[in-house]
């Protein structure tokens, strides 16, 4: 994020163009000096550019916006170096460059990452408190949650909650809110990038992506996969917190009180179901209220799911393509059809993989349909060929299906990329290859699978 500043400097001060004709006339000396600060902090004599940039900022601080580009750079040097007294004055001189950062150039930077900066610069020098981190990141994304897209930011400020959590000053059930929130928001964030990469891989396939293309599409694989690694996180900070033995105590005790509240309702029926605590007679009373207050899409998911375990298949899947039927938003689809595709993975492999598709075909960037294809051809192996060769061959085209699924949500890379490798060690060896004279052969999967794969040519 902050990259995206750097460069505004640049587009603020022109070609050449570090004057200002007003100031120059009101304050000859600012202009002066800011040719001189710009200078020493390009090439990063930040002792050097401090002088000069302190007389700018505090007499001319509205004159470019490099003043708080350039000056974040200079006093997170201050920082770094200083110790003691010193090093709480430049804190606190930082603070209040982002506060006025946020009054001089508000069209430049705003509300959240204003209060995000601040707090992050206090978390690093270890001078927060998890209830400072958490309150003011909380004020940050309840008033202007559009702008809050910093992802460390993200898992701070769950993390602080949980942490709150488990010195017994905050309530599980806000951790669970919280955690649905920043979730939706990485999902949201994540979203805006892979759509990026959906528009942008046809064009690389091509080769025909231009210059600005390619970094778009490198920044976009980037963000994403940074939001990924941030979402493991936070499911990893979770942890235990929301198992089966924690949620169902809890929502049983808060069930009367709050089942007239859809927002409630859904989050616990949907953790309930993502945590396979649909076993339970609450799963089915949670089920039911969101039932009553607002037969959705994901309403008949969970009626599908309980008619599964009842044996009643033919119900269940009546309720999932009600599930289908009633979504209109394409992404929301793609999860629906996932969701549905999960239930399928050990009775039928291809009706997995028909789902599995059909959520690819709603949103393309759904890498998680992509890892279930993977393992779906994974475990067919055995029943897939005739010769060892043959089954084995198998694990390339699973492999080729993992990696597509990081190149599509660069968000799940790392997964893919573990997956893609598992499965490429269980294919046929070099050696394998020159022994059976297949090089640069095709294999045909004469299975529910289908299609077939070419033999690595030695």
């Amino acid at each position: 994020m902050k990259k995206i500043l750097y460069i505004a400097v640049f587009s603020a001060l022109g070609y050449g163009g570090i004057n200002n004709a007003q100031a120059q006339a009101q304050n000859p000396e600012c202009s002066n000096n800011l040719s001189i600060y710009v200078e020493h902090a390009k090439v990063k004599n930040y002792d050097a550019a401090y002088t000069p940039w302190k007389m700018v900022y505090d007499n001319c601080p509205d004159l470019n916006w490099a003043n708080f580009a350039y000056g974040e750079r200079i006093l997170a040097d201050r920082v770094e170096k200083a110790t003691g007294a010193d090093k709480t004055a430049a804190i606190n001189q930082m603070e209040m460059l982002y506060e006025n950062r946020l009054k001089y150039f508000s069209n430049k930077t705003t509300k959240a990452e204003t209060i995000i900066d601040k707090i992050i610069l206090k978390y690093e020098n270890k001078i927060a408190s998890n209830s400072e981190i958490y309150d003011q990141l909380h004020k940050a994304f309840t008033e202007d949650q559009d702008n809050f897209t910093n992802p460390k930011a993200l898992y701070l400020y769950f993390s602080s909650l949980v942490d709150l959590n488990a010195e017994g000053s905050k309530d599980p059930d806000l951790v669970f809110q919280t955690y649905d929130a920043v979730i939706a928001k990485i999902y949201v964030e994540n979203d805006k990038y892979t759509s990026i990469i959906a528009k942008l891989i046809p064009k690389e396939d091509a080769n025909t992506l231009t210059s600005k293309e390619k970094s778009q599409l490198r920044s976009a694989n980037s963000y994403s996969e940074t939001y990924g690694k941030i979402s493991e996180s936070i499911d990893g900070k979770l942890g235990a917190l929301a198992n089966c033995e924690n949620l169902i105590p809890l929502y049983e005790k808060n069930f009367d009180d709050k089942k007239n509240d859809l927002n409630w309702v859904k989050g616990a029926v949907g953790r309930m179901y993502s945590k396979e605590c649909t076993d339970d007679p609450l799963f089915k009373k949670l089920f039911e209220a969101q039932m009553a207050l607002d037969p959705s899409a994901e309403a008949y998911m969970y009626g599908a799911t309980l008619k599964m375990k009842a044996g009643d298949s033919k119900g269940a899947l009546s309720d999932y393509n009600k599930a289908l039927d009633l979504e209109t938003n394409a992404k929301k689809r793609s999860e629906i059809a996932y969701k549905i595709a999960t239930t399928y993975v050990r009775s039928s492999k291809s009706s997995a993989r028909s789902y599995a598709q059909k959520a690819l075909d709603a949103n393309p960037s759904n890498g998680k349909a992509y890892l279930m294809i993977a393992s779906l051809y994974a475990s067919s192996a055995n029943d897939c060929g005739t010769t060892t060769f043959e089954k084995r061959a198998i694990y390339w085209k699973a492999a080729d299906v993992a990696r597509q699924a990081g190149r599509v949500d660069p968000a799940l890379s790392g997964r893919a990329a573990q997956a893609a490798t598992s499965y490429a060690s269980k294919a046929p060896s070099k050696e394998d290859i020159f022994n059976s004279g297949m090089s640069g052969k095709t294999v045909s999967f004469n299975c529910w699978v289908g299609g077939s794969v070419t033999v690595p040519s030695l």
